[in-house]
């Protein structure tokens, strides 16, 4: 995926806008990977919802009052049938929407990159008599991952609304996406909130003559779509594991605080992992078991598949954060044990010098009247007492395997 991908804000109707998710962090390499300061977890706090009370859903006539940024958004067209395909760069929204597909265009993609221009979010809803209530979810980010069926009620036309999650590692982060898609019988439309993604092998499938997405209609576009958000999950929890088995050796042999953060800090990714994945199957479940006239039986068996792969993520993720929550008490373990240590040690000494104080404070008091201070060899005798309890002291430690 693009490792420059920039994060906008989307407009919203009511509320200030979320944090920015700015948490960068290095993948460090086996052994020597500089370990980062403490960051707590980026839980939702602020979210773009409409002001209480308001009217549900967003009207494609209501778009024009928002704030809005004209020309930030990127808009991608590409139609194609089992012998042609067109690639079209939207610059002129006004008159993309006026024309007419091509004749020969057995399925049409739209893809838009940015939410901040609501003109051209505005125009497509018009064009494809979007159901307001789906624009309202495609711009009031972030949504939880589910479908939404809608049928001709004569002012919509029938579409299926899909809002998945994309992630994605950003210098060794963890970042996620809303992307929305609306399946229509000819037509599908996707919304993403910056530009970046991991469809480009489908690009390249549908300019490839013969392929069975050519050959397929699009339903089997959209599963091909959602297969690829789904999978990219595989590569980000190969990263993990790589950092937790790194972290596995790092505490057994010196556990430190810069260990016990960076263990922190993948159980806070993992979990973001499992807030974008949980929803997903459901989602995928639901997507196989309910019909539409959207969405075809052979697409529905494919569906199939990704719901596998959605199972077998979250049963990584669970694992992996099983884990991580060992290497926490293995962490905890070794740090006691090397707090025993080293007070076992301290201890140890204490216990050597307590008689040699003894010694010392007796023959260092003022007293004029010693006889052992007339002695000539007084002071040597003094240090080979000295050193024999010491010595002795030392040699039983060592027997009864205090040392």
């Amino acid at each position: 995926m693009a490792q420059d991908r920039p994060k906008t804000d989307t407009p919203t109707t009511g509320g200030p806008p979320p944090p920015p998710e700015e948490d960068p962090e290095a993948r460090p390499s086996a052994r020597r990977r500089p370990l980062l300061p403490f960051r707590g977890p980026r839980l939702p706090r602020r979210f773009k919802k409409a002001e209480p009370g308001s009217p549900a859903g967003l009207e494609a006539r209501d778009l024009a009052a928002l704030p809005s940024t004209p020309g930030a958004a990127r808009i991608t067209c590409i139609d194609y049938s089992p012998d042609r395909v067109q690639v079209e760069e939207v610059i002129d929204v006004g008159d993309f929407v006026a024309r007419h597909r091509p004749e020969w265009s057995v399925v049409r993609w739209i893809n838009v990159d940015g939410l901040t221009d609501l003109g051209v979010i505005q125009a497509l809803a018009e064009k494809y008599r979007l159901h307001p209530l789906a624009v309202e979810d495609v711009l009031h980010v972030p949504q939880r991952p589910r479908v939404q069926a809608y049928e001709e009620d004569g002012s919509y036309q029938p579409r299926l609304f899909v809002i998945a999650r994309e992630m994605e590692l950003i210098d060794g982060s963890l970042h996620t996406e809303q992307v929305s898609l609306f399946v229509g019988h000819q037509t599908l439309l996707t919304f993403q909130e910056a530009p970046g993604d991991v469809w480009d092998p489908i690009r390249q499938r549908i300019r490839t003559p013969g392929s069975q997405l050519r050959r397929a209609d699009v339903s089997f576009l959209a599963y091909a779509l959602i297969d690829a958000i789904v999978d990219e999950a595989f590569p980000i929890l190969e990263h993990f594991g790589d950092q937790l088995e790194d972290l596995e050796e790092l505490v057994l042999q010196r556990p430190g605080p810069d260990v016990a953060r960076e263990i922190h800090h993948i159980k806070r990714e993992l979990l973001l992992m499992r807030r974008a994945m949980w929803p997903m199957r459901e989602l995928l479940q639901r997507m196989q078991r309910e019909p539409h006239e959207c969405f075809s039986e052979i697409t529905r068996t494919y569906i199939r598949d990704v719901y596998d792969h959605a199972i077998q993520i979250i049963d990584i993720v669970e694992t992996y954060r099983e884990v991580a929550t060992g290497l926490t008490e293995t962490y905890m373990t070794a740090a006691s044990n090397r707090m025993n240590e080293i007070m076992k040690v301290l201890t140890v000494m204490g216990s050597i010098f307590i008689p040699l104080t003894f010694l010392a404070g007796v023959y260092g008091m003022n007293f004029h009247h010693f006889p052992e201070l007339d002695w000539p060899w007084a002071y040597p005798i003094f240090w080979l007492i000295c050193l024999a309890l010491a010595g002795g002291m030392v040699l039983w430690f060592r027997r009864r395997g205090w040392l």
